[in-house]
């Protein structure tokens, strides 16, 4: 999926992706929000948006490569939906998103349900760290 051909945003928004996502991914303005960064990372993982992932991941705990081309023609994904269960801000440059994704892999289905860590930068929410909730 190019995200030159969507319409609907692939985060679950009910936003056109052109209003929603596709800003954030065209790096003409930065998420407001760790809410919004989450949203704009899970779309990013459907639309196989490797170096938009990593440019939002902290550079404290970024890996090197995500392989995401590679993993979709070994294992592809499809990605059902985002349910974002919690947010909060202890602080102005710290945030927490809950969420649970589903998707399928090879008709299998799965859930990841993470809670995962945000911190500011100059004016930038980058994704920090992410613990598994079971």
């Amino acid at each position: 999926m190019h995200s030159d051909k969507i319409s609907i945003c692939p985060c679950c928004s009910t936003l056109a992706y052109a209003h929603c996502c596709g800003p954030y991914h065209a790096k003409t303005t930065f998420a407001p929000t760790p809410e919004k960064l989450m949203r704009s990372r899970y779309s990013a993982y459907v639309l196989l948006l490797e170096s938009y992932l990593l440019d939002t991941w902290h550079i404290s705990t970024r890996p090197l490569t995500l392989h995401l081309a590679e993993e979709a023609r070994i294992h592809p994904t499809k990605w059902l939906n985002l349910m974002i269960l919690k947010t909060q801000q202890n602080s102005p440059e710290k945030g927490m998103v809950e969420f649970i994704a589903k998707y399928k892999i090879t008709g299998k289905a799965y859930k990841l349900h993470e809670i995962s860590e945000f911190t500011l930068e100059n004016n930038q929410w980058f994704y920090l760290v992410g613990t598994p909730h079971y």
